[in-house]
């Protein structure tokens, strides 16, 4: 247990080895448009929502527009849950938000071709914790940010960057839904 911490300090602590992104989404916009920037304050992604659609569909691209993955959300589904689709359109992650307990959130995200993940958190405070076979691989976190709808998201190295940032975007469409 003691290790386990002094693994999780030396990735996600205050100088640990996690990339760190800031999202932020525009207070004022039509669709849900979020722009992703690195620990260093530079622009490295765009999440580009699609207005006039049937279901919630954002296209997650590079800052030259290249588009990287879609989230699309899941019709006619007992549990709220959106596919995380690469470039060609073929499904590479399904997120699906689970039952809920006071003020805790839990999301499985079942990854096509690797081991899923487990997401818990507490919604009111924006919080969360990415896991993959007990072993934590993100932190999704509002805690270092004064405005609203802006987060950190540090990311364990050797993981997929644009993947787990994906991930991110679908759970806070599926828990705080139209702002």
């Amino acid at each position: 247990m003691v290790n386990k911490r002094r693994e999780e300090r030396e990735i996600f602590g205050r100088k640990g080895t996690a990339s760190r992104y800031q999202m932020r989404q525009k207070l004022v916009s039509i669709g849900d448009d979020f722009v992703i920037e690195n620990e260093q304050g530079q622009k490295v992604y765009m999440v580009d929502g699609k207005v006039l659609r049937i279901r919630k569909t954002l296209d997650f691209k590079d800052m030259n527009g290249r588009k990287l993955c879609q989230i699309q959300q899941k019709l006619l589904t007992i549990k709220e849950s959106m596919a995380v689709e690469d470039a060609e359109g073929k499904t590479v992650a399904v997120v699906k938000k689970a039952l809920i307990a006071p003020l805790r959130e839990r999301y499985t995200v079942r990854i096509k071709n690797g081991p899923d993940m487990n997401i818990t958190g507490n919604i009111l405070d924006y919080e969360y914790m990415i896991e993959e076979g007990g072993r934590k691989v993100a932190e999704i976190s509002r805690k270092w940010f004064r405005l609203s709808d802006t987060y950190g998201v540090e990311i364990a190295p050797g993981e997929d960057d644009v993947l787990i940032l994906a991930v991110t975007v679908a759970v806070d469409m599926m828990s705080h839904g139209e702002k």
